[in-house]
Protein backbone atom coordinates (compact mmCIF):
# COMPACT_ATOMS: atom_id res chain seq x y z
CA UNK A 1 0.00 0.00 0.00
CA UNK A 2 1.01 3.15 -0.78
CA UNK A 3 1.62 5.66 1.72
CA UNK A 4 -0.58 9.27 2.22
CA UNK A 5 3.05 11.43 1.70
CA UNK A 6 3.20 9.35 -1.52
CA UNK A 7 -0.51 11.06 -3.27
CA UNK A 8 0.84 14.37 -1.33
CA UNK A 9 4.12 14.28 -2.98
CA UNK A 10 2.08 13.61 -6.67
CA UNK A 11 0.15 16.77 -6.23
CA UNK A 12 2.89 18.93 -5.60
CA UNK A 13 4.34 17.84 -8.38
CA UNK A 14 1.49 18.29 -10.79
CA UNK A 15 0.92 21.72 -8.78
CA UNK A 16 4.43 22.85 -8.70
CA UNK A 17 5.08 21.67 -12.49
CA UNK A 18 2.69 24.25 -13.32
CA UNK A 19 5.76 26.45 -15.15
CA UNK A 20 5.90 23.14 -17.52
CA UNK A 21 1.85 22.87 -17.75
CA UNK A 22 1.42 25.99 -18.67
CA UNK A 23 4.09 25.99 -21.35
CA UNK A 24 3.28 22.81 -22.39
CA UNK A 25 -0.76 22.76 -22.75
CA UNK A 26 -1.08 26.56 -22.81
CA UNK A 27 -1.46 26.92 -26.29
CA UNK A 28 -3.72 24.13 -26.52
CA UNK A 29 -6.50 25.24 -23.29
CA UNK A 30 -6.12 28.74 -25.64
CA UNK A 31 -7.22 26.82 -28.47
CA UNK A 32 -9.52 24.73 -27.35
CA UNK A 33 -11.02 27.95 -25.91
CA UNK A 34 -10.95 30.16 -28.61
CA UNK A 35 -12.69 26.79 -30.51
CA UNK A 36 -15.97 27.26 -28.97
CA UNK A 37 -18.62 29.29 -30.55
CA UNK A 38 -18.54 32.77 -29.83
CA UNK A 39 -21.50 32.94 -27.67
CA UNK A 40 -20.13 31.20 -25.06
CA UNK A 41 -16.54 32.06 -25.80
CA UNK A 42 -17.29 35.65 -24.01
CA UNK A 43 -19.74 34.26 -21.15
CA UNK A 44 -17.60 33.15 -18.40
CA UNK A 45 -19.97 30.90 -16.94
CA UNK A 46 -21.17 29.44 -19.95
CA UNK A 47 -17.03 28.02 -20.66
CA UNK A 48 -16.78 26.28 -16.93
CA UNK A 49 -18.30 23.27 -18.08
CA UNK A 50 -16.04 23.23 -21.35
CA UNK A 51 -12.84 23.62 -19.42
CA UNK A 52 -14.00 21.03 -17.19
CA UNK A 53 -14.80 18.73 -19.55
CA UNK A 54 -11.19 18.87 -21.30
CA UNK A 55 -9.85 18.55 -17.78
CA UNK A 56 -11.75 15.44 -16.49
CA UNK A 57 -10.95 14.06 -19.86
CA UNK A 58 -7.72 14.79 -19.27
CA UNK A 59 -7.21 13.29 -16.26
CA UNK A 60 -9.28 10.00 -16.87
CA UNK A 61 -6.77 9.42 -19.63
CA UNK A 62 -3.84 9.86 -16.73
CA UNK A 63 -5.58 7.55 -14.03
CA UNK A 64 -6.63 4.95 -17.15
CA UNK A 65 -2.60 5.02 -17.99
CA UNK A 66 -1.48 4.65 -14.35
CA UNK A 67 -3.51 1.87 -13.65
CA UNK A 68 -2.14 0.09 -16.72
CA UNK A 69 1.53 0.86 -15.62
CA UNK A 70 0.59 0.25 -11.58
CA UNK A 71 -0.53 -3.12 -13.31
CA UNK A 72 2.58 -3.97 -14.73
CA UNK A 73 4.01 -3.57 -11.66
CA UNK A 74 2.36 -5.85 -10.09
CA UNK A 75 2.58 -8.59 -13.32
CA UNK A 76 6.78 -7.75 -13.01
CA UNK A 77 6.68 -8.66 -9.39
CA UNK A 78 5.38 -11.53 -9.95
CA UNK A 79 7.55 -12.46 -12.53
CA UNK A 80 10.90 -11.63 -9.78
CA UNK A 81 11.14 -12.96 -6.57
CA UNK A 82 9.20 -10.68 -4.17
CA UNK A 83 12.70 -9.26 -2.68
CA UNK A 84 14.25 -8.41 -5.71
CA UNK A 85 10.93 -7.27 -7.48
CA UNK A 86 10.45 -4.33 -4.42
CA UNK A 87 13.89 -3.11 -4.57
CA UNK A 88 13.96 -2.92 -8.24
CA UNK A 89 10.57 -1.17 -8.90
CA UNK A 90 11.30 1.15 -5.43
CA UNK A 91 14.89 1.63 -6.92
CA UNK A 92 13.47 2.52 -10.49
CA UNK A 93 10.77 4.95 -8.77
CA UNK A 94 13.13 6.62 -6.56
CA UNK A 95 15.75 7.19 -9.28
CA UNK A 96 12.70 9.37 -11.62
CA UNK A 97 11.73 11.00 -8.91
CA UNK A 98 15.24 12.46 -8.59
CA UNK A 99 14.81 13.52 -12.31
CA UNK A 100 11.39 14.91 -11.63
CA UNK A 101 13.07 16.95 -8.42
CA UNK A 102 15.94 18.16 -10.59
CA UNK A 103 13.37 19.38 -13.55
CA UNK A 104 11.53 21.09 -10.98
CA UNK A 105 14.77 22.73 -9.34
CA UNK A 106 15.31 24.05 -12.98
CA UNK A 107 18.70 22.25 -12.59
CA UNK A 108 18.25 19.78 -15.61
CA UNK A 109 15.47 19.75 -18.66
CA UNK A 110 16.29 16.26 -19.62
CA UNK A 111 12.41 15.37 -19.41
CA UNK A 112 12.36 16.71 -23.22
CA UNK A 113 14.05 13.95 -24.25
CA UNK A 114 11.52 11.47 -22.66
CA UNK A 115 8.82 13.25 -24.30
CA UNK A 116 10.31 12.75 -28.12
CA UNK A 117 9.80 9.28 -27.49
CA UNK A 118 6.01 9.72 -27.23
CA UNK A 119 6.21 11.72 -30.73
CA UNK A 120 5.61 8.47 -32.53
CA UNK A 121 2.14 7.57 -30.44
CA UNK A 122 0.81 10.86 -30.53
CA UNK A 123 1.07 11.10 -33.95
CA UNK A 124 -1.42 7.95 -34.03
CA UNK A 125 -3.45 9.51 -31.79
CA UNK A 126 -3.56 12.63 -32.98
CA UNK A 127 -6.31 12.64 -35.92
CA UNK A 128 -9.31 11.68 -33.65
CA UNK A 129 -8.82 15.12 -32.06
CA UNK A 130 -9.44 16.50 -35.51
CA UNK A 131 -12.71 15.17 -35.63
CA UNK A 132 -14.27 16.25 -31.89
CA UNK A 133 -13.22 19.59 -33.85
CA UNK A 134 -15.10 22.41 -33.41
CA UNK A 135 -16.74 21.29 -29.76
CA UNK A 136 -20.66 21.74 -29.45
CA UNK A 137 -21.40 20.36 -25.56
CA UNK A 138 -19.36 19.79 -22.16
CA UNK A 139 -19.31 15.53 -23.06
CA UNK A 140 -17.29 16.64 -26.46
CA UNK A 141 -15.48 18.20 -24.67
CA UNK A 142 -14.53 15.82 -22.04
CA UNK A 143 -13.63 13.00 -25.49
CA UNK A 144 -11.35 15.78 -26.76
CA UNK A 145 -9.77 16.27 -22.83
CA UNK A 146 -9.04 11.85 -23.56
CA UNK A 147 -7.29 12.68 -26.28
CA UNK A 148 -5.48 15.88 -24.96
CA UNK A 149 -4.13 13.18 -22.06
CA UNK A 150 -2.12 11.49 -23.65
CA UNK A 151 -0.19 14.16 -25.60
CA UNK A 152 3.54 13.47 -24.86
CA UNK A 153 4.62 14.87 -21.45
CA UNK A 154 7.84 14.06 -19.64
CA UNK A 155 6.31 15.19 -16.57
CA UNK A 156 3.56 12.65 -16.99
CA UNK A 157 6.11 10.03 -18.07
CA UNK A 158 8.41 10.43 -15.40
CA UNK A 159 4.53 9.67 -12.54
CA UNK A 160 3.92 6.66 -14.87
CA UNK A 161 7.65 5.42 -13.96
CA UNK A 162 6.69 6.09 -10.11
CA UNK A 163 3.53 4.19 -10.54
CA UNK A 164 5.32 1.36 -11.41
CA UNK A 165 6.02 0.64 -8.09
CA UNK A 166 2.75 1.71 -6.87
CA UNK A 167 1.95 -1.58 -5.92
CA UNK A 168 -1.57 -1.98 -7.94
CA UNK A 169 -3.87 -0.89 -10.62
CA UNK A 170 -5.94 1.11 -8.08
CA UNK A 171 -2.78 1.98 -6.54
CA UNK A 172 -1.61 3.33 -9.99
CA UNK A 173 -4.69 5.01 -10.79
CA UNK A 174 -4.21 6.98 -7.54
CA UNK A 175 -1.17 7.92 -8.15
CA UNK A 176 -1.94 9.55 -11.07
CA UNK A 177 -5.34 10.99 -10.11
CA UNK A 178 -3.18 12.75 -7.60
CA UNK A 179 -0.92 14.25 -9.94
CA UNK A 180 -3.54 14.98 -12.56
CA UNK A 181 -5.56 17.07 -9.59
CA UNK A 182 -2.42 18.80 -8.97
CA UNK A 183 -1.81 19.77 -12.34
CA UNK A 184 -5.74 21.02 -12.53
CA UNK A 185 -5.60 24.85 -10.66
CA UNK A 186 -3.06 25.90 -13.17
CA UNK A 187 -4.76 24.56 -16.25
CA UNK A 188 -8.53 24.82 -15.99
CA UNK A 189 -8.21 28.53 -14.41
CA UNK A 190 -5.48 29.64 -16.49
CA UNK A 191 -6.46 33.31 -18.02
CA UNK A 192 -8.51 33.04 -14.30
CA UNK A 193 -6.74 33.23 -11.01
CA UNK A 194 -4.17 31.02 -12.57
CA UNK A 195 -2.42 34.46 -13.89
CA UNK A 196 -1.01 34.41 -10.34
CA UNK A 197 -1.10 30.70 -9.62
CA UNK A 198 1.20 30.26 -12.78
CA UNK A 199 3.61 33.11 -12.01
CA UNK A 200 3.98 31.44 -8.11
CA UNK A 201 4.70 28.14 -9.35
CA UNK A 202 7.38 29.78 -11.89
CA UNK A 203 8.90 31.51 -8.96
CA UNK A 204 12.84 30.05 -9.40
CA UNK A 205 12.21 29.93 -5.38
CA UNK A 206 9.52 28.08 -5.16
CA UNK A 207 10.58 25.63 -7.82
CA UNK A 208 13.45 24.88 -6.11
CA UNK A 209 12.14 24.10 -2.79
CA UNK A 210 10.06 21.77 -4.26
CA UNK A 211 12.62 19.99 -6.60
CA UNK A 212 14.42 19.70 -3.48
CA UNK A 213 11.60 18.19 -1.70
CA UNK A 214 11.09 15.46 -4.72
CA UNK A 215 14.40 14.84 -4.47
CA UNK A 216 14.73 14.00 -0.82
CA UNK A 217 11.50 11.90 -1.48
CA UNK A 218 13.51 9.91 -3.94
CA UNK A 219 16.68 9.47 -1.96
CA UNK A 220 14.37 8.17 0.54
CA UNK A 221 12.86 5.45 -2.14
CA UNK A 222 16.00 4.72 -2.96
CA UNK A 223 17.34 4.42 0.64
CA UNK A 224 14.32 1.84 0.94
CA UNK A 225 15.45 0.07 -1.96
CA UNK A 226 18.67 -0.41 -1.59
Amino acid sequence: MLEPASYIAAFVVGLLGGGHCAGMCGGIVGALAFGLPESIRNDLRATLPYQLGYNLGRISSYVVAGAIIGGLGVLLAGVLPIYLAQRVLLGLAGLFMLFLGLYLGGWWSGLARIERLGGGLWRRIEPFARRLLPVHTPGQAWLLGLVWGWIPCGLVYSMLVWTVSAGGVVQGAGLMLAFGLGTLPNLFAMGLVAGSLARWSKDIRVRRVAGMSVILFGLLTLWRAF
